[in-house]
């Protein structure tokens, strides 16, 4: 038991001693003679030879413990209020269980110890050059899976929930002709919005726009950016929404090639 520094021969605590004295009788833990086993204790607490009161008051309350159990095993057998007979004998079974329980886990803990001690690891020591290279972007690999329908499926999804808001009254009124809309500078927001969510739905980013043009130049960024190699597309099931993410490292931002682009009319 902790805080106890006597030892009786190989045992420390009196649950210890009990312990040694049913394997020695090679008797069961839950059926323990209580006559013998109370006799061969006592033996050893008389033969007990220290100063140390907390040791000596730990094994005269299991010895009063044990006197006490043979006591009421010699009177009749108590029943329960359920109808059972109640064996005087079970607090103390629960106790030697636990703590021959709590003993092996130590052991193996000890053992798990001193196995760790003969154990050396090495720092890592790889150049830092070498740990922040990254393989080169695989387009191929980037675009497995995808196709024009599957894109279109979800382009065509999000045209017609545009439409389904559109008020059938107001929508007869005259429009407002828009500036051109730069498939450059849409490219670049929709960029600066992979870098700032990292991952999100395809269909996320394009109800964003205000409408229909807006819309399909987004659609166009997306796809210049997947040839740039800037994010990657994933879809788990034919007609699902798609996920993308960018293939930046967080926090570094890289140059967009962005030469050749047109801008869009409304």
């Amino acid at each position: 038991m902790a805080g106890i520094s006597y030892k009786l021969e190989n045992f420390e605590g009196p649950l210890d001693l009990l312990l040694h004295l049913i394997e020695k009788n090679k008797v069961s833990i839950y059926d323990i003679p209580i006559v013998l086993i109370t006799e061969q204790y006592l033996e050893y607490v008389s033969r007990m030879e220290t100063e140390d009161l907390n040791v000596v008051s730990e094994f005269l309350v299991m010895a009063a413990t044990l006197i006490d159990i043979k006591s009421r095993m010699l009177l009749p057998v108590e029943v329960s209020e359920d109808g059972e007979e109640e064996d005087p004998r079970a607090e103390l079974v629960a106790r030697l269980l636990e703590y021959k329980m709590y003993k092996y886990m130590a052991q193996e803990l000890l053992e798990m110890e001193e196995g760790a001690g003969r154990q050396l690891y090495k720092e890592p020591t790889v150049p830092k050059e070498v740990a922040k290279y990254e393989p080169p972007v695989d387009l191929d690999e980037l675009l497995d899976g995808l196709t024009l329908a599957k894109l279109q499926s979800i382009f065509e999804s999000v045209v017609k929930r545009r439409a389904d808001k559109i008020d059938p009254i107001r929508s007869k009124f005259g429009t407002i002709r828009r500036e051109p809309i730069s498939l450059e500078t849409r490219i670049g927001s929709v960029m600066d919005y992979a870098r700032l969510h990292r991952k999100f739905s395809f269909r996320q980013l394009l109800e964003r726009q205000g409408d229909k043009l807006e819309v399909v130049v987004t659609f166009l960024a997306v796809l210049e950016l997947m040839k740039m190699g800037k994010i990657h597309l994933t879809q788990e099931d034919l007609f699902d929404d798609m996920n993308i993410e960018t293939l930046e490292p967080e926090g570094e931002k890289g140059e967009l090639n962005l030469e050749g682009l047109e801008d869009f009319e409304g």
